[in-house]
């Protein structure tokens, strides 16, 4: 028998061929067979391979694409959740005139954040840690003070401490929430913070070391016990057993420490009490040194877990972070937060130092404490120059440019002296007495130089350093062009609220002469010995003080 060459005629149609003449096209197939039931028909058609095929990848495409929108919004609503943990508030309650920081060449500027341990027991998690249930609803105190500085390249750091009982000037400060000033005084600056929150303390050291803070956070005792968990202990070591509680002999109180000589990996409540320890370790001078040791060996702690790969240790680290911290507004976002940590992520441990401002005993009262003068300038100049603390960086090339952290007003914006209202105040009483007429010698200074207007105030108004302050922008160039005119740097001149006009304070620092003296950087790693240094690579032990030795 001859074959039709035309399917149904002798031969039955397969799934797949071309139907001749169908409304759907030549390209049309025939669909494959199907029983109400849905099974194949016996004698049927058998399901072709390649439409399960393509069922099986559709299916597994839907499951893939569901997958990743799931993740994606679980991902988005941690995220949320993460930003809902954080507290944030005002990053300055008081004026303080101090500029923010010129950039470098590249455009880089240094970062520095004030860290403050709060002693708050405003809630009874942290009255029973720390022992005060007295003290409920009283104002806060700032027992640690930290300021933590990134350098312009992120190529080291540091963190400089104030003992908590050393006597500062606090600022005139305003409490944010509730609008409540506070006037200025002279006081220990663990109580900034009960005079107007954590953007008065920001403001008070401003003031004291004319250094610009970006940004700060706190962290209370429930804090520190829960990121001492999520991180999962740190290495500390005593020379010697120690027990830090109230003994025969020696002061009432203590942290409850208890450790064998060595060193022992602490966490929780254990870490809390390691940071509080004073009276074991012979002075506040001791604790703070305690304290750094805590954070070197936590920084090499964190590099050594590879955090940022290990995501369940990374989320942890997150909430524990998140629900400790508070932080001024401006960084008060996770992302934002992540951003100032990996500042630090790739600076070596042997390029971050840790520093105490050096101090003196106060004048009539052997339980407080005062800045040094002299020895605590230069650390604050090393920071405001953006100068290394360490000396384990590459040595500068041989004459290269100089510091671009102070350059001169060299060429200040065009402007008519004779039409500039300038006034000039004598500020050299800082650490001695104030040298007479200063004012009126610099103020005929730029008298000889076409400023006519400029008259000096009799008022004497202490500052350490020379600066040129303004009141609104529009007098920001003629400020430059007061500034260019005396020789002082273009980073002196400071936009002020204080400010009413343009004013020269004649600070510490310039003592004599009508020509702002030029100062040179200081060298890397050259910090005075009174501020105790201590490199990231020091894993050196405490010494006990013997009356809490067991």
């Amino acid at each position: 028998m001859r074959h039709s060459s035309v399917h149904g005629e002798g031969t039955p149609a397969q799934a797949g061929d071309a139907i001749p003449g169908d409304h759907q096209g030549a390209g049309a197939v025939v669909p494959p067979q199907r029983s109400g039931s849905g099974r194949r028909r016996r004698g049927g058609p058998r399901r072709p391979v390649r439409s399960r095929r393509r069922r099986v990848l559709r299916w597994t495409a839907s499951i893939v694409a569901l997958l990743i929108l799931g993740t994606a919004a679980a991902g988005y609503l941690y995220y949320r959740h993460l930003n809902a943990n954080i507290r944030s508030g005002q990053r300055l309650s008081g004026d303080t005139g101090v500029a923010k920081t010129e950039a470098d060449a590249a455009g880089r500027r240094p970062i520095n954040i004030l860290m403050l341990g709060s002693d708050s027991r405003d809630k009874p998690e942290n009255a029973e840690l720390g022992g005060g249930w007295d003290t409920i609803g009283s104002p806060a105190r700032a027992d640690v003070q930290m300021l933590i500085h990134v350098s312009a390249d992120r190529k080291n750091a540091s963190v400089t401490s104030v003992p908590r009982d050393t006597i500062v000037d606090i600022p005139e400060c305003t409490e944010p929430k509730t609008g409540k000033k506070f006037k200025a005084t002279r006081a220990t600056i663990d109580q900034s913070l009960g005079r107007g929150g954590a953007g008065c303390t920001l403001a008070t050291w401003e003031k004291l070391t004319n250094v610009y803070v970006d940004h700060w956070m706190t962290i209370d005792f429930a804090g520190v016990v829960s990121m001492a968990d999520a991180i999962g202990g740190v290495d500390v070591c005593v020379n010697q057993n120690v027990h830090d509680v109230s003994k025969p002999g020696g002061e009432k109180g203590g942290s409850g420490l208890k450790l064998k000589a060595g060193t022992t990996k602490i966490q929780g409540e254990q870490a809390l009490q390691w940071l509080r320890t004073r009276h074991a370790f012979g002075s506040d001078m001791g604790r703070a040194k305690a304290q750094h040791m805590y954070m070197n060996s936590m920084m090499r702690e964190l590099k050594g877990q590879n955090v940022f790969t290990d995501l369940p240790r990374l989320t942890g680290l997150a909430e524990a972070a998140t629900k400790s911290l508070e932080v001024s507004e401006e960084i008060g976002s996770v992302k934002k937060l992540l951003d100032l940590a990996l500042l630090l992520k790739d600076v070596p441990v042997n390029r971050i130092t840790m520093t105490t401002i050096p101090v003196l005993e106060a004048p009539g009262d052997k339980n407080r404490l005062v800045v040094n003068p002299s020895d605590a300038e230069k650390v604050w100049t090393m920071l405001r120059k953006d100068v290394a603390l360490d000396a384990n960086g590459e040595a500068a090339a041989p004459g290269g440019s100089p510091s671009p952290s102070a350059p001169a007003s060299s060429a200040p914006p065009a402007a008519d002296p004779s039409k500039i209202a300038v006034q000039v105040v004598n500020g050299t009483g800082v650490g001695a007495a104030p040298v007479g007429k200063r004012a009126t010698a610099i103020a005929g200074q730029l008298v000889s130089k076409g400023f006519t207007l400029a008259k000096a105030d009799s008022s004497l108004v202490p500052e350490k350093l020379t600066v040129v302050r303004y009141a609104t922008d529009a007098q920001a160039a003629e400020a430059q062009v007061v500034a260019a005119a005396l020789g002082i740097p273009a980073t002196a001149v400071q936009k002020a609220a204080t400010a009413t006009k343009i004013t020269v304070v004649v600070g510490a620092d310039w003592r004599e002469g009508v020509v702002f003296p030029q100062q040179a950087a200081p060298e890397a790693g050259s910090v005075p010995e009174s501020a105790d240094a201590l490199n990231g690579t020091d894993t050196s032990c405490m010494d006990v003080y013997s009356v809490y030795r067991w």
